[in-house]
């Protein structure tokens, strides 16, 4: 039998209570799901990349069916040299459908093969994001609904 491999890429910075949603909701479908750090230049990033995959390893725990892993350069190269057949997205509003249909489309036109599966976010997650933690976090504000324990603890010392 085939493993069915989904890369779920995203910064995750931090990782929120929505990502974990969408990374258990896909091991429905899929054997293993690769939890790909995207180590983005470009982007200015609150964690380093090594931290972001440390509090994901912490939020996942020890399931086998998870890995964690960091991804430079281009994605669908990642996916194929993992042997992974899907890139596992969420989404939350029609604004990242937009965004994430063109992405789906130009990974499909280079790698015809690899395919893009898009979750949609459980309601009480769907205006979540590590954007709005991040600032909630910055001004003191309570995120215990959004992200796991650890992950307060770690946002509270980097804005203290």
């Amino acid at each position: 039998m085939n493993n069915r491999i989904a890369v779920c890429p995203g910064s995750f910075d931090p990782i929120t209570n929505g990502h974990l949603d969408i990374i258990q909701r896909g091991l429905k479908t899929f054997d293993t799901v690769i939890v790909a750090v995207a180590k983005n230049a470009n982007k200015n990033s609150l964690f380093s990349a090594e931290e972001r995959v440390e509090m994901i390893k912490e939020a996942v725990g020890h399931d086998p069916r998870i890995q964690v892993d960091v991804i430079e350069g281009l994605l669908i190269n990642y996916v194929e040299s993992k042997g992974a057949q899907v890139i596992l997205r969420g989404l939350r509003a029609v604004s990242d459908f937009e965004y994430e249909f063109q992405l789906a489309q130009l990974n499909r036109t280079i790698h015809d093969q690899i395919e893009t599966v898009f979750l949609m976010t459980s309601l009480r997650y769907g205006y979540l994001s590590s954007s709005i933690v991040k600032e909630i976090a910055s001004l003191n504000g309570p995120i215990d609904e959004f992200v796991p324990e650890f992950v307060q603890k770690k946002l509270a010392e980097k804005f203290s």
